[in-house]
C-alpha cells in the first residue's frame, strides 16, 4: 500500500470502543473495511469528513515524510517513543460539542497528557516534510488566531501547545439542530463503552493510503 501522509493518532485499545467507533464512522482503520453505521438518519452525511480518517484522537496531525526519512526509521520511532511514555487516565470521556462537530472529550485535561502530546509534536518534527503552499490553505489560515497561523507555520498544524485540545472526532461540521439531534443519540450509543475509564494507553502510527482513507499501521502501548 501506498502511504501518501502519516499521522501519530490515540486510537483505543479497547476492542469495544473500537468497533462502537468504527461503526458510528462508517469506517474500520484496522481491517481497512467499510463497515456498516447505526441505522440513524443523516449519519452517513454527518460523519463524511471524519470517516476517512478512523476512529481516532489526533497527537500529531497528517504530514508527508521528509526526504531524508525512511518509513522503517518512523516506525523505529514511534516504538520507542511509546517505550518512553506513561499512559494518561482520559477522565470522564463523553460526547460533546466541540465548536460545530461532535466528539469524544474528557471532563478535565491536565499537565500529564499536555506533556504527552508536546512531546509527540516536538519529537516528530524532523519526519515531517513543510507544508505547500496548497496545504496551508487548506488549514483556511484566515480562520486560525494569530498564534495559530503562527503555529501552523512552524509545525504544520494550529492545534498544538496551548492550542491542544484531545478529542475523537465523531462527526465533521454541523448545522446546531444537527448538533441538537446528534448528540443525544451519539452518547447513547458510546456509553457503554466509556466505563470503566479509558485510559490513552498506546501511540499508533497511521497512514493515508492514495484514495484518502486513513489505515492503523503500528500501535505500541506506553510503557513508560
Amino acid at each position: 500500500m501506498m502511504i501518501k501522509r502519516y499521522a501519530l493518532y490515540y486510537a483505543p485499545a479497547d476492542a469495544g470502543l473500537w468497533r462502537a467507533g468504527s461503526d458510528w464512522l462508517g469506517w474500520d482503520a484496522c481491517t481497512g473495511r467499510p463497515v456498516g453505521q447505526p441505522g440513524i438518519a443523516g449519519l452517513s452525511e454527518a460523519t463524511a469528513t471524519a470517516r476517512k480518517y478512523g476512529f481516532h484522537a489526533t497527537l500529531k496531525a497528517p504530514f508527508r515524510l521528509a526526504e531524508d526519512q525512511t518509513p522503517e526509521a518512523l516506525r523505529a520511532a514511534v516504538a520507542a517513543m511509546a517505550a518512553a511514555l506513561a499512559p494518561v487516565a482520559l477522565d470522564g470521556l463523553a460526547v460533546r460539542q466541540l465548536g460545530s462537530f461532535l466528539a469524544l472529550t474528557p471532563d478535565t485535561t491536565g499537565p500529564a497528557l499536555a506533556s504527552l502530546a508536546t512531546e509527540v509534536v516536538t519529537r516528530f518534527e524532523p519526519f515531517r516534510a513543510p507544508l505547500t503552499a496548497a496545504e496551508i490553505a487548506r488549514r483556511r489560515p484566515d480562520r486560525l488566531s494569530p498564534r495559530q497561523r503562527e503555529l501552523l507555520n512552524i509545525y504544520g498544524y494550529p492545534f498544538v501547545f496551548e492550542e491542544f485540545r484531545f478529542h475523537i472526532s465523531l462527526t465533521g461540521d454541523l448545522q446546531p439542530d444537527e448538533v441538537a439531534r446528534l448528540a443525544p443519540l451519539a452518547q447513547a450509543f458510546f456509553a457503554p463503552h466509556l466505563e470503566p475509564a479509558v485510559t490513552l494507553d498506546r501511540l499508533c502510527l497511521f497512514g493515508e493510503d492514495a484514495g484518502g482513507r486513513f489505515h492503523l499501521l503500528t500501535a505500541h502501548a506506553l510503557s513508560g
